[in-house]
């Protein structure tokens, strides 16, 4: 745990911010010792039709179910109690489109667009439990389609607009999907995706949709079949009218999103109605303490779980408004975030650990373009973020005064897990640690045969109780439910991730334990050689795996993204593999260090590192249909070229 240990100071974040835990600490206690007062008044942030019997019902663990026989409908909680009160003029979303275009909808708009889908679906045949597959870019139609679908008691199944035809058919047929919503087109750095040429693929191996509804957002020529295809704007154009929201149990499904490891089967992972709307809006408001009047941008893809949780229900459910852009963050120049950040007045900016790497690879220059002295609070989201990255954000974008609410969490966690809580009470920040558990959850750190781990060793992290937004089941799989998140260790949820615990109670997320290296004995986290990658001045993004070997098992490759400043400087591989030594430890050293123009991506800023380990190894990289650019997989081969050219 050094590169850790060394990274403890407590880096300051203003003034108005006071550092202290116990408020946190008092809340978080009474979550524990008390769970049913403790959720029965947390539960009061949102407006129920009949209030629950039992707060938990755990007699078919680990099937647990939230706010038993409570009714409720989230479109209601979102949309509907806004547009009737103070906040009907208020805007919803402040869209940016890739172009420049911009759209504002107010929550009263919001509301008659939801209501007029939701007619439209109903006399398509749409009725309570029938799935609703989306497939649309990041267009306001998106939460209206995902609301939509949540007023009439459908179950929507939002699929990534990056993914290809056979991802989209596969997801089709395991939900049985009735519609599907797309668009003819969506913009990506200056290019139209052709989702609608996408989705007639797909539809070719599925035999459930009975109607597709196209969105015209691209206005370029796309097929349309007769007595199937339906343009949305004809669909919709009978103007008002209201759809009384369907009363769901708690516990009824709200959406199946997908979920794909390395391997294997996408799991249709399945949120309820009740206990995940409590839990984003509550995670929200601690972590991040809104007010009414903040701008609030999650800078994510609406197609992920952050989208999901928190670009549509948490902040719909808190009456805020989000900023929506359609685009790529560097596209047409790489100050294409701070530009909207400083034009409409963000106060909260929420964004990835990659998204940040990949924008200090320019400087500041960009940064100091704009201001952004309107931004209170900055956010990250995805994977841990390396302390280099952390000091960046915190130094240039928040002015050094902003603090950083590092959340840790996933799909099947429906929201934060772990996370600073602002609105407790801000805890003393350490770079790269996402601090303490939020209310409700009970971390502990296991060895491999599930004994709990040392202060400082790492470890799996696993929960010994459960918590209202956690998954309710995987789609058509129990079985694979309870093999996958509760028979590693009888009566916890394990989420494969490893972590450590420090001697101050400070969480420390490590990686994926399917991304650990087994070298010579040694289990190695490649987030703790990426992490000490890229807190050299010269690396801009890092990405790290194994090797097989005859001797150690595995020997550790790294391929680099060099900073514009310090590219054509030579032997910059000898100088990090002396870095590492020092800081890590020797068999913490790669054997082989590879610079590369860039890094393959996915469109949601995601490094693909297996994609780049399948090229190193000569074998076939998989579906790449999420790929941000071909191009990047060619760099690749540039760089392993280059490298094995000099080592003849």
């Amino acid at each position: 745990m050094k590169a850790q240990d060394e990274n403890r100071e407590v880096l300051p974040t203003g003034e108005r911010y006071h550092h202290g835990i116990a408020l946190y600490e008092s809340v978080y206690r009474e979550s524990l010792e008390n769970p049913n007062g403790f959720w029965s008044k947390a539960a009061s942030i949102l407006d129920w039709d009949r209030k629950w019997d039992k707060i938990l019902d755990d007699t078919n663990a680990p099937f647990y179910r939230w706010f038993l026989n409570g009714k409720l409908n989230v479109c209601y909680n979102a949309v509907d109690r806004h547009a009737k009160s103070g906040n009907r003029n208020k805007a919803a979303y402040i869209w940016v489109g890739e172009g420049g275009e911009e759209k504002i909808i107010t929550f009263e708009g919001l509301y008659r667009r939801v209501n007029n889908l939701s007619n439209a679906l109903i006399n398509l045949g749409i009725e309570k439990g029938d799935k609703i597959l989306i497939y649309l870019p990041m267009i306001l139609e998106a939460p209206v389609a995902m609301l939509a679908a949540a007023r009439i008691g459908a179950v929507f199944s939002f699929v990534f607009a990056g993914f290809g035809a056979s991802a989209i058919s596969e997801r089709i047929n395991d939900a049985k999907a009735k519609i599907v919503i797309t668009a003819d087109g969506g913009y990506r750095n200056g290019k139209i995706l052709d989702l609608k040429r996408t989705i007639d693929e797909a539809l070719v191996s599925t035999s459930s949709v009975q109607n597709v509804i196209v969105v015209r957002r691209s206005g370029h020529q796309v097929e349309m079949e007769d007595g199937r295809d339906i343009w949305y704007h004809d669909l919709v154009r009978d103007g008002s009218k209201y759809v009384a929201p369907v009363e769901l149990e708690s516990n009824d499904p709200l959406f199946i999103l997908y979920t794909s490891g390395t391997t294997g089967k996408p799991k249709g992972v399945v949120h309820g109605n009740g206990g995940y709307a409590v839990w984003v809006a509550n995670t929200m408001k601690w972590a991040f303490n809104p007010n009414d009047t903040d701008r609030w941008w999650c800078a994510a893809d609406i197609g992920w779980i952050t989208g999901h949780s928190y670009i549509v229900f948490a902040p719909l459910i808190l009456g805020l408004t989000s900023i929506m852009y359609e685009g790529s963050i560097t596209y047409p120049s790489p100050d294409r975030l701070w530009d909207i950040a400083e034009k409409y007045g963000v106060n909260i900016l929420y964004t990835s650990p990659t998204a940040i790497r990949t924008l200090m690879r320019y400087g500041e220059k960009y940064v100091k373009m704009h201001d952004l002295s309107t931004i209170r609070v900055l956010g990250t989201v995805g994977e841990p973020i390396n302390p280099p990255a952390w000091r960046w954000y915190h130094e240039n974008i928040g002015s050094s005064k902003a603090p950083i609410i590092d959340t840790y969490w996933q799909t099947e966690t429906g929201g934060f897990v772990i996370s600073p809580s602002l609105g407790l009470g801000l805890p003393p920040l350490k770079p790269g640690s996402a601090t303490f558990p939020m209310p409700g959850i009970d971390p502990v750190i296991l060895d491999e045969e599930g004994n709990e781990a040392r202060i400082g060793e790492k470890g799996l992290i696993a929960y010994r109780r459960p918590w209202p937004g956690m998954l309710l089941t995987l789609h058509n799989d129990p079985e694979r439910f309870v093999k996958t998140y509760f028979d590693r260790f009888k009566g916890k949820y394990y989420c494969g991730d490893y972590a450590v615990k420090d001697s101050d109670g400070y969480y420390w997320l490590l990686g994926r334990a399917d991304e650990v290296l087994k070298v010579a004995g040694h289990r190695l986290g490649t987030i703790e050689i990426e992490d000490a990658l890229l807190s050299s001045r010269e690396v801009a993004e890092a990405a790290v795996f194994g090797k097989p070997d005859e001797v150690k098992g595995e020997v550790i490759v790294a391929f680099i993204v060099v900073k514009n400043e310090f590219r054509g400087i030579s032997d910059i591989a000898s100088g990090l593999r002396k870095q590492i030594k020092s800081e890590l430890g020797p068999i913490y050293v790669p054997e082989e260090i590879h610079i590369a123009e860039t890094l393959p991506k996915t469109r949601s800023g995601k490094i693909m590192r297996r994609v780049i380990k399948a090229v190193f190894l000569d074998e076939v990289p998989g579906d790449v249909s999420t790929l941000e650019s071909s191009a990047s997989v060619d760099e690749i081969r540039a760089a392993i070229e280059s490298f094995r050219k000099q080592a003849q």
